[in-house]
């Protein structure tokens, strides 16, 4: 657990650096840094459930034993 959370600290430092360094705006990099995670998020969401589908139609047996997500 340690290291994710190092890790998310890292990712947020560098969000903001990176987006500062190209806008040189602090707001912009803010908003940035904080709503690019959560669409992320809700993209992650999606892909997961694409992905699992997608893996399901190209393997019969696979689908039988994949473990179900609940909803």
């Amino acid at each position: 657990m340690a290291k994710t959370l190092a890790f998310g600290g890292l990712h947020i430092v560098t969000s903001f650096s990176v987006t500062y360094i190209i806008t040189g705006s602090v707001a912009l990099s803010g908003a940035v840094t904080f709503i690019e995670p959560a669409v992320n998020t809700v993209v992650h969401y999606f892909f997961d459930k694409f992905w699992e589908r997608d893996r399901r139609a190209g393997n019969p047996a696979a689908a039988a034993q994949a473990p179900t997500s609940p909803a």
